[in-house]
């Protein structure tokens, strides 16, 4: 069995020692660019929005139309683990059933430390790698800490395979470069519903463009109005 409380020491470890090996800025652009729509998720699950941008990588490719749980589509129910999730009328809503009623129950997590965001990361790929002593490409493949091995299939483990996708713990450091609000200080974001929009601002209509019923002011639609209504003494319709 994994002892936890040292695999997140050893991820807090490899944090310190990582390094980039290829070029994610692309991605993290990309995952930065939604973080409005991250952290309406975050909003109800306590999930930091950066750990669910590269969940979200990790699991789809950022596919808005793939579940976060395994990436099946969630407008229909999944069939591959965990299977028989949805459907779900949008990709927020199945995200927020996959952190929180999925294992490893992502919401339920009070510890956002670095070594406890990332093992938590691990644990929703699951704790093979862990169990074998290695790093798990889940998290750092990309990096300096990862040079190969993987499961190729369930329950077949290749040393010698490399695994390409991009990992969740390189995702993170490349975001941090793009954005200086991402902290790992342990902290659990609130969870609330997210805030109405403000009825004075949505009763607001957009002005009418200028027609010759209503030209700009200071045109010279404006003027030959204001020639013609006082000819004729009344303004026209």
């Amino acid at each position: 069995m994994t002892d936890i409380v040292a695999l997140r020491s050893a991820n807090a470890q490899r944090w310190a020692d990582a390094k980039l090996t290829r070029n994610f800025a692309a991605m993290a652009k990309s995952l930065v660019s939604a973080k409005p729509r991250y952290q309406t998720v975050e909003a109800k699950t306590g999930v930091p929005w950066f750990v669910i941008a590269v969940i979200h990588e990790r699991e789809s490719s950022q596919n808005w139309f793939a579940n976060l749980a395994q990436g099946d589509p969630w407008n229909r129910a999944s069939v591959h683990v965990p299977a028989g999730r949805g459907p779900f009328r949008s990709w927020e809503e199945a995200a927020i059933d996959a952190l929180a009623n999925c294992a490893p129950y992502a919401a339920r997590n009070k510890d956002w430390n670095i070594g406890g965001a990332l093992t938590e990361l691990e644990q929703y790929n699951g704790l093979g790698y862990a169990s074998r002593g290695v790093p798990s490409p889940y998290l750092w493949s990309g990096t300096n800490q990862y040079k190969s091995g993987k499961y190729v299939r369930d329950g077949v483990y290749d040393a010698d395979a490399v695994d390409s996708q991009p990992g969740c713990a390189g995702l993170l450091l490349a975001m941090m470069a793009l954005d200086g609000t991402i902290s790992f200080d342990g902290k659990i974001p609130s969870v609330v519903a997210p805030s109405a929009p403000n009825p004075r601002l949505s009763n607001i209509q957009e002005p009418h463009p200028p027609s010759i019923r209503n030209p700009s002011k200071g045109s010279i639609g404006d003027f030959v109005v204001s020639v013609l209504s006082t000819i004729f003494k009344r303004k026209l319709p």
